[in-house]
This record gives structure tokens, sequence and C-alpha cells, in this order.
């Protein structure tokens, strides 16, 4: 199969499961092109983006800030290009005079068009986040891209963004999209509650690739300290505050507890300020952004797993941190919140613990009684593993994609 995935960033070090699915489906045979709007900085970057060389997969549509810069802009280089595709003029003039011919995403725009120009059709459009799936929709009315047209929703997309345009903002995309693929099955409710057709959905998860992550029976080492580790952005909604101010509360009773927070984001410097005012800088240590390699590697030496999620102020919603999974995966306990997707996969009281969102206290006697009793790591593990294997394999959810991707072509 021919196959794009039409993306916000990519490589982006935070979205392994989109990553992991592109080389799944790779190394299944299938043909992948990547369309993105972000040029991000590729100094840093996962080492099977190199691996795969996806970076000469993708496309980028550069588009420029500022409306009217874009809009000029945009003509020209409809002008310039007049010569690949004579009706997209006349679209990009027409939407001049109707701002909201498909919203929501408004005037026809050739910075998104010229990627698709000369392309061969595919068999699958495949889009991560629901405003991706409006611009393939879009794309298809163009005639820029053919394809079945398949959503893949994770949670930003249907709180946040939904909050900001709009209820019905996936009206048309749910009448004209082939399938839709939530990552839980409670984005699954959250999609029928909208208006979805329900026989068009299919809860697709995200998953791990256990090659990469070997399960690592955990036990308290010699010099008694406890290795707690987050793998977040450092964005409200992973509720990263909530876990540093429990581990401080945690360290008025025992300093050999060492934090580490391994993340990047617009937060950074509150969250140093909240260590630095809580006097815990010694013990909750901000490291920044890791490679999945070196994430691996930390892991490896943690004893527990702290992901704190909340909804944010602005509504913005988890999908279900893969992380959880891939800590899961190597028999690392888990400490999270009773969040989105979170409870279908850790099991509360025998892979983890789960607690109400941005309650300290309950994260800090969770922490605190699997400190009491580490001889409830080595159990806790083995029931996470087994269940992310059973439920998470990244190599199971590809084949579930492909079998969902080919009974979608024999409908044609």
């Amino acid at each position: 199969m021919r196959i794009a995935f039409i993306v916000s960033t990519f490589p982006s070090l935070s979205q392994t499961f989109i990553l992991n699915q592109i080389t799944g489906l790779i190394d299944k045979g299938h043909e992948v092109d990547i369309y993105t709007d972000k040029v991000v900085n590729t100094t840093k970057i996962h080492l099977d983006v190199e691996k795969y060389k996806l970076l000469d997969k993708t496309y980028y549509f550069n588009i420029p800030p500022g409306r009217i810069t874009r809009k000029l802009k945009g003509l020209r280089l409809a002008l310039i290009n007049f010569y690949y595709h004579p009706g997209l003029l006349y679209r990009i003039m027409k939407s001049f005079k109707n701002k909201e011919e498909i919203p929501p995403l408004g005037w026809i725009d050739p910075y998104i068009a010229l990627p698709f120009f000369r392309k061969k059709p595919y068999d699958i459009i495949s889009c991560h986040f629901g405003p991706n799936g409006l611009k393939g929709l879009q794309l298809k009315k163009l005639g820029l891209i053919q394809g079945k047209l398949v959503t893949t929703f994770h949670g930003y997309d249907l709180t946040k963004f939904l909050q900001i345009h709009g209820k019905d903002s996936y009206k048309e995309l749910f009448k004209d999209g082939d399938i839709f693929l939530p990552i839980s099955e409670y984005w699954k409710h959250r999609l029928i509650e909208l208006g979805c057709d329900q026989n068009k959905i299919l809860v697709h998860r995200m998953g791990v690739d256990f090659r990469k992550f070997s399960f690592i029976p955990r036990c308290l080492e010699a010099d008694g300290k406890i290795r707690i580790t987050t793998v977040a952005r450092l964005v409200e909604k992973k509720g990263v505050e909530y876990g540093i101010r429990a581990v401080a509360k945690l360290l008025k009773l025992n300093q050999k507890v060492e934090y580490h927070i391994l993340g990047d984001g617009v937060l950074k410097e509150n969250l140093q300020q909240l260590i630095n005012e809580l006097g815990a800088e010694n013990n909750i240590k901000l490291l920044g952004w890791k490679q999945q390699h070196e994430i691996v590697q930390i892991l490896s030496k943690t004893h527990l797993l702290l992901a704190p999620s909340i909804t944010s102020s602005d509504g913005d919603t988890e999908g279900i941190p893969v992380v959880l999974m891939e800590a899961m995966a190597m028999g690392l306990p888990v400490i999270s919140t009773e969040h989105s997707g979170i409870p279908e996969l850790v099991e509360n009281g025998k892979s983890g613990f789960l607690v109400p969102e941005r309650d300290i206290d309950a994260l800090f006697e969770k922490l605190n009684y699997l400190i009491e009793y580490p001889q409830s790591w080595v159990e806790m593990g083995k029931s996470g593993r087994n269940y992310v294997e059973k439920y998470y394999s990244i190599d199971k959810q590809n084949n579930q994609l492909v079998n969902s991707y080919q009974k979608l072509l024999e409908k044609q």
C-alpha cells in the first residue's frame, strides 16, 4: 500500500507513537510519505528517523506567519505553479470571497497544496489528530490527494480544539471520512457523542516495541536510594507540578529519594522555581529532552514511574501517555491519575496505582506505600508487562491497522 501520513510535527521527540506506526508499516513492506506543518530542529532526533531515512520521505508545508503575508505569497505561489494544477488558482480566488469554503480551515492554502503536486495516488491518507483530518479532507475535495481518509484522535483534538473552534468542527469530516481511530474507548464514546457514525469508529491503541524495552525486575539496591522518574513535556496537562509537590512532601520522610524529570516545555522555568522554593533542588532534577535510547537507559535504573496527568485549565486532555506503556513493559510499577484513557492501561492496585487528578496527598501516599513495600515491585512489574504485551504490542497494533486498511480498500 501507498500511505500518506499527515501530521503536525515531524520528527517529534515526544510523539514516538507516530514514529513507531510509520516504521512498523515500512517494515511490513508498505510505502510511506510524511506531510507536516512544522520544520523542527533535526539535530536531536530518534535513531529510527535516521535508520529509516524518514527525512527523505518528509514534505513540509512551509506556511509563513501572518494572515495577509500568507495570502499574498500564497497567491504568487499559485500563479507560479499554475501549470501543474490549473484548477487551484480558481479555487484560491473563490476562497477570497468565501472564507469558510471548507470549514473550519477557511481559505484554500497553496502552501498545503504544493507538496502534493505530481504525486501518485495513495491508498490510505492517515491523519494523526483531528485538525489534520480536516486538512486531509480539504486536500481530497481539492482533488490534490486520493485515498481512503483515516483520522486518528488522541485527546487534544476532542477537547481543547473543540472548545476553540466549536463542537461541530468535525461535522463534514464525520460525513466524508472513511474511518476514525480513537486511541481509547474513552475517546470512542466522545466521538459518538459528537455525532460520528459508530460503524466508522474502531479503537486503535498506540503500542510499544518490545525489542526496545526489556523487562527488568525492580528491587531496592544496597545504597537504599529510591529513583522516581517522570517523562513528559513540561506543559500543564502533564501535571508535573503535582508530582514535584508530592515528592517534596516525601523528602521530608526520606532523603534518599531521587526524582528525575525528563522533558522540556513552556513550564520549565516555573517548575525549576517551584523546586527551588520547596528546597528540593538536591533531589529533584529537570534533565531536559532525551532521545528514546537515553530514556530507556534512565528507566532501566528507575524504581517507580510517576505520570500525574491532569485536565488543563484550557480543557486540554491526554490520550494515554505512551511512556506509561514503555515503563510497564520494562517492569516498572507506575503511579498515575484517573484521567482520560489511563484507567484502560493501568490496572489500579495490580500494575500500579491511580489517584484523582491534582491530589498531592494521594500521590504522596501511593509513592510512600511503594517505598515502604519494595517487595511489591516485582509482582506489579510482571503484571504491567503482561498487560501491555497482551493489549499494547506495537507489532499487534500495526497488524490490526494493516487489516483495517485492507478491509477499507476492499469496500471500493
